[in-house]
Protein backbone atom coordinates (compact mmCIF):
# COMPACT_ATOMS: atom_id res chain seq x y z
CA UNK A 1 0.00 0.00 0.00
CA UNK A 2 2.49 2.26 1.21
CA UNK A 3 4.26 1.61 -2.41
CA UNK A 4 1.10 2.37 -4.21
CA UNK A 5 0.83 5.72 -2.37
CA UNK A 6 4.51 6.46 -3.19
CA UNK A 7 4.20 5.55 -6.80
CA UNK A 8 1.07 8.05 -6.82
CA UNK A 9 3.57 11.07 -5.09
CA UNK A 10 6.37 10.59 -7.80
CA UNK A 11 2.61 10.96 -10.99
CA UNK A 12 1.75 13.94 -8.97
CA UNK A 13 5.41 15.13 -9.13
CA UNK A 14 6.36 14.25 -12.54
CA UNK A 15 2.53 15.94 -13.95
CA UNK A 16 4.06 19.02 -15.90
CA UNK A 17 2.77 22.44 -15.21
CA UNK A 18 -0.41 23.12 -16.93
CA UNK A 19 0.03 25.30 -20.59
CA UNK A 20 -2.03 27.83 -20.81
CA UNK A 21 -3.43 29.24 -24.75
CA UNK A 22 -4.53 32.68 -24.82
CA UNK A 23 -6.35 34.19 -27.31
CA UNK A 24 -7.62 37.82 -28.23
CA UNK A 25 -10.97 37.86 -29.42
CA UNK A 26 -10.59 41.84 -30.11
CA UNK A 27 -10.50 43.01 -33.48
CA UNK A 28 -7.61 45.92 -34.03
CA UNK A 29 -9.69 49.86 -33.85
CA UNK A 30 -8.04 51.99 -36.69
CA UNK A 31 -9.87 53.31 -40.04
CA UNK A 32 -10.95 49.95 -41.63
CA UNK A 33 -13.36 49.31 -38.01
CA UNK A 34 -16.80 48.77 -39.57
CA UNK A 35 -19.35 50.61 -37.89
CA UNK A 36 -23.20 51.64 -38.49
CA UNK A 37 -24.41 53.68 -40.72
CA UNK A 38 -25.91 56.21 -38.06
CA UNK A 39 -22.34 56.13 -36.21
CA UNK A 40 -19.32 57.76 -36.88
CA UNK A 41 -16.51 55.74 -37.42
CA UNK A 42 -12.78 55.18 -35.57
CA UNK A 43 -10.31 58.22 -36.72
CA UNK A 44 -6.87 58.03 -35.58
CA UNK A 45 -5.03 61.50 -36.15
CA UNK A 46 -1.00 61.79 -35.94
CA UNK A 47 -0.37 65.00 -33.89
CA UNK A 48 3.52 64.23 -33.94
CA UNK A 49 5.64 61.99 -35.36
CA UNK A 50 9.26 62.92 -35.38
CA UNK A 51 11.81 64.17 -33.43
CA UNK A 52 11.06 67.37 -31.34
CA UNK A 53 12.91 70.03 -30.70
CA UNK A 54 15.00 68.76 -27.80
CA UNK A 55 15.87 66.02 -30.21
CA UNK A 56 13.90 62.96 -28.70
CA UNK A 57 12.14 61.01 -31.20
CA UNK A 58 8.26 60.77 -29.82
CA UNK A 59 5.01 59.73 -31.24
CA UNK A 60 1.60 60.76 -30.26
CA UNK A 61 -1.46 61.18 -31.81
CA UNK A 62 -5.60 61.64 -30.71
CA UNK A 63 -8.47 59.94 -32.30
CA UNK A 64 -12.03 60.02 -32.23
CA UNK A 65 -15.14 57.32 -32.26
CA UNK A 66 -18.59 56.48 -31.90
CA UNK A 67 -18.07 54.47 -28.86
CA UNK A 68 -20.66 51.43 -30.59
CA UNK A 69 -17.98 50.43 -33.05
CA UNK A 70 -15.62 47.68 -33.40
CA UNK A 71 -15.25 45.35 -30.73
CA UNK A 72 -17.38 46.65 -27.78
CA UNK A 73 -19.53 46.77 -24.55
CA UNK A 74 -22.78 47.26 -24.62
CA UNK A 75 -23.69 48.70 -20.98
CA UNK A 76 -27.66 48.31 -19.79
CA UNK A 77 -27.79 51.91 -20.49
CA UNK A 78 -27.73 51.26 -23.89
CA UNK A 79 -31.09 50.49 -23.74
CA UNK A 80 -32.49 50.99 -20.08
CA UNK A 81 -33.44 54.53 -18.66
CA UNK A 82 -31.10 54.71 -15.53
CA UNK A 83 -29.32 51.45 -16.49
CA UNK A 84 -26.09 50.86 -15.27
CA UNK A 85 -23.53 52.92 -17.26
CA UNK A 86 -19.93 51.69 -18.00
CA UNK A 87 -17.98 52.32 -14.83
CA UNK A 88 -20.99 50.69 -12.53
CA UNK A 89 -20.96 47.00 -14.00
CA UNK A 90 -19.98 45.34 -11.28
CA UNK A 91 -16.55 44.35 -11.39
CA UNK A 92 -16.48 40.72 -11.05
CA UNK A 93 -18.64 40.40 -13.77
CA UNK A 94 -16.00 41.00 -16.46
CA UNK A 95 -14.12 37.76 -15.36
CA UNK A 96 -15.92 34.47 -16.34
CA UNK A 97 -15.99 31.34 -17.76
CA UNK A 98 -17.86 31.71 -21.36
CA UNK A 99 -20.30 29.20 -22.55
CA UNK A 100 -20.07 29.50 -26.30
CA UNK A 101 -23.00 28.22 -28.13
CA UNK A 102 -22.33 27.08 -31.87
CA UNK A 103 -25.12 27.82 -34.26
CA UNK A 104 -22.40 28.11 -37.10
CA UNK A 105 -24.72 25.32 -38.95
CA UNK A 106 -28.22 27.10 -38.85
CA UNK A 107 -26.56 30.38 -39.72
CA UNK A 108 -25.06 29.63 -42.84
CA UNK A 109 -28.56 28.18 -43.74
CA UNK A 110 -30.62 31.51 -42.80
CA UNK A 111 -28.34 34.68 -41.95
CA UNK A 112 -31.22 35.32 -39.70
CA UNK A 113 -31.17 32.81 -37.55
CA UNK A 114 -31.55 33.01 -33.94
CA UNK A 115 -30.15 31.06 -31.03
CA UNK A 116 -32.93 29.34 -29.23
CA UNK A 117 -33.73 28.17 -25.93
CA UNK A 118 -33.28 24.54 -27.16
CA UNK A 119 -29.72 25.83 -28.18
CA UNK A 120 -29.22 26.73 -24.65
CA UNK A 121 -30.43 23.35 -22.63
CA UNK A 122 -28.48 21.46 -25.83
CA UNK A 123 -25.29 23.04 -24.17
CA UNK A 124 -25.61 22.65 -20.71
CA UNK A 125 -26.53 19.03 -21.40
CA UNK A 126 -23.49 17.82 -23.70
CA UNK A 127 -21.49 19.77 -21.16
CA UNK A 128 -22.83 18.74 -17.91
CA UNK A 129 -22.14 22.48 -17.05
CA UNK A 130 -24.40 25.40 -16.14
CA UNK A 131 -24.32 28.95 -17.92
CA UNK A 132 -25.33 30.28 -14.48
CA UNK A 133 -22.40 33.20 -13.68
CA UNK A 134 -20.87 32.70 -17.52
CA UNK A 135 -20.81 34.73 -20.20
CA UNK A 136 -22.70 33.11 -22.84
CA UNK A 137 -21.37 33.80 -26.75
CA UNK A 138 -22.88 32.66 -29.57
CA UNK A 139 -20.65 31.34 -32.04
CA UNK A 140 -22.26 32.45 -35.68
CA UNK A 141 -19.10 32.17 -37.73
CA UNK A 142 -20.20 35.26 -38.79
CA UNK A 143 -16.42 36.10 -37.81
CA UNK A 144 -15.23 35.25 -41.19
CA UNK A 145 -17.12 38.18 -42.67
CA UNK A 146 -15.31 40.36 -40.87
CA UNK A 147 -13.32 41.97 -43.73
CA UNK A 148 -16.12 42.51 -46.31
CA UNK A 149 -18.45 45.23 -45.06
CA UNK A 150 -21.32 43.76 -47.67
CA UNK A 151 -21.32 40.19 -46.41
CA UNK A 152 -20.84 41.54 -42.74
CA UNK A 153 -23.89 43.20 -42.85
CA UNK A 154 -25.57 41.43 -45.32
CA UNK A 155 -26.30 44.13 -47.67
CA UNK A 156 -24.18 46.02 -49.91
CA UNK A 157 -26.55 49.04 -49.04
CA UNK A 158 -25.57 51.73 -46.11
CA UNK A 159 -28.94 51.21 -45.09
CA UNK A 160 -29.48 49.39 -41.09
CA UNK A 161 -33.08 48.24 -42.24
CA UNK A 162 -31.99 45.77 -44.74
CA UNK A 163 -29.00 44.56 -42.45
CA UNK A 164 -29.21 40.40 -42.27
CA UNK A 165 -26.73 38.43 -39.70
CA UNK A 166 -27.67 35.76 -36.99
CA UNK A 167 -28.43 36.78 -32.95
CA UNK A 168 -30.58 35.65 -29.87
CA UNK A 169 -33.98 35.02 -30.16
CA UNK A 170 -36.07 37.19 -27.64
CA UNK A 171 -37.96 34.03 -26.24
CA UNK A 172 -34.26 32.42 -25.15
CA UNK A 173 -33.93 36.29 -23.60
CA UNK A 174 -36.27 35.88 -21.49
CA UNK A 175 -35.65 32.81 -20.24
CA UNK A 176 -32.36 33.46 -19.56
CA UNK A 177 -33.46 35.94 -17.48
CA UNK A 178 -36.67 34.11 -15.75
CA UNK A 179 -34.16 30.99 -15.59
CA UNK A 180 -30.42 31.66 -15.38
CA UNK A 181 -27.66 34.17 -13.69
CA UNK A 182 -25.40 35.43 -16.65
CA UNK A 183 -23.47 38.31 -16.80
CA UNK A 184 -23.61 38.78 -20.62
CA UNK A 185 -23.94 38.06 -23.49
CA UNK A 186 -21.66 38.14 -26.66
CA UNK A 187 -21.56 38.15 -29.95
CA UNK A 188 -19.07 37.73 -33.64
CA UNK A 189 -22.31 40.24 -34.97
CA UNK A 190 -22.93 43.97 -35.07
CA UNK A 191 -25.40 43.06 -32.75
CA UNK A 192 -27.02 40.55 -30.53
CA UNK A 193 -30.40 40.61 -32.04
CA UNK A 194 -30.77 39.34 -35.50
CA UNK A 195 -29.80 42.22 -38.12
CA UNK A 196 -33.81 42.02 -39.52
CA UNK A 197 -35.15 42.76 -35.92
CA UNK A 198 -36.94 46.15 -35.56
CA UNK A 199 -37.50 46.48 -31.88
CA UNK A 200 -34.54 44.99 -30.20
CA UNK A 201 -36.20 42.99 -27.76
CA UNK A 202 -33.56 41.07 -26.97
CA UNK A 203 -31.35 44.25 -25.74
CA UNK A 204 -34.15 45.40 -24.11
CA UNK A 205 -34.72 42.43 -22.10
CA UNK A 206 -30.95 41.54 -21.22
CA UNK A 207 -29.85 44.91 -20.73
CA UNK A 208 -33.03 45.81 -18.79
CA UNK A 209 -32.26 43.00 -16.27
CA UNK A 210 -28.65 44.33 -15.82
CA UNK A 211 -26.80 42.05 -18.32
CA UNK A 212 -24.15 44.01 -20.29
CA UNK A 213 -23.52 42.58 -23.82
CA UNK A 214 -20.26 42.52 -26.45
CA UNK A 215 -20.47 42.83 -30.01
CA UNK A 216 -18.27 42.30 -32.86
CA UNK A 217 -15.95 39.58 -31.17
CA UNK A 218 -12.81 38.69 -33.20
CA UNK A 219 -11.69 34.57 -33.38
CA UNK A 220 -14.46 33.08 -31.06
CA UNK A 221 -13.74 29.91 -33.25
CA UNK A 222 -10.56 29.79 -31.09
CA UNK A 223 -12.19 28.87 -28.00
CA UNK A 224 -13.18 25.58 -26.99
CA UNK A 225 -17.21 25.14 -26.15
CA UNK A 226 -16.31 25.17 -22.31
CA UNK A 227 -13.23 25.43 -19.67
CA UNK A 228 -12.29 28.78 -21.15
CA UNK A 229 -12.30 32.11 -19.01
CA UNK A 230 -13.12 34.97 -20.46
CA UNK A 231 -11.15 38.84 -19.36
CA UNK A 232 -13.44 41.72 -20.16
CA UNK A 233 -11.09 44.98 -20.13
CA UNK A 234 -13.95 48.00 -21.29
CA UNK A 235 -12.10 51.55 -21.20
CA UNK A 236 -13.33 52.86 -17.87
CA UNK A 237 -15.62 55.84 -19.45
CA UNK A 238 -17.90 57.33 -16.76
CA UNK A 239 -21.58 57.74 -17.70
CA UNK A 240 -21.32 55.74 -20.66
CA UNK A 241 -24.06 53.35 -22.85
CA UNK A 242 -20.72 51.18 -24.05
CA UNK A 243 -16.92 51.29 -24.48
CA UNK A 244 -14.41 49.70 -26.62
CA UNK A 245 -13.18 46.77 -25.23
CA UNK A 246 -9.47 44.26 -24.91
CA UNK A 247 -11.08 40.74 -24.76
CA UNK A 248 -8.61 38.45 -23.56
CA UNK A 249 -9.74 34.32 -23.48
CA UNK A 250 -7.77 31.74 -21.32
CA UNK A 251 -7.86 28.12 -21.27
CA UNK A 252 -5.75 25.30 -20.21
CA UNK A 253 -3.87 22.49 -22.14
CA UNK A 254 -3.76 19.42 -20.11
CA UNK A 255 -0.14 17.89 -20.61
CA UNK A 256 1.34 15.42 -18.88
CA UNK A 257 4.87 14.06 -18.23
CA UNK A 258 4.87 10.29 -18.41
CA UNK A 259 8.38 9.35 -18.21
CA UNK A 260 9.46 6.99 -15.57
CA UNK A 261 10.92 8.05 -12.88
CA UNK A 262 14.56 8.32 -11.94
Amino acid sequence: MLLLILCGMVSILHAAPLAQRIIDLTYTFDETTLFSPVAKGFKVTVLRNGTADDGIWILYEEYSSYIHVGTHIDAPAHFTKDGLTVEQIPIDHFIAPAAVIDITDKAQLDPDAETTVEDLLYWESITGQSLNETIVLLKSGWGRKWNNRADFFGTPENDASKFHFPGLAPEAAVWLVQNRNIYAIGVETLSFDKGSSKNFMSHQTLLGHGIYAIENMANMDKIPIYGAKLYVMPMKIGDASGAPTRIIAVYPEVIFDNSPSK
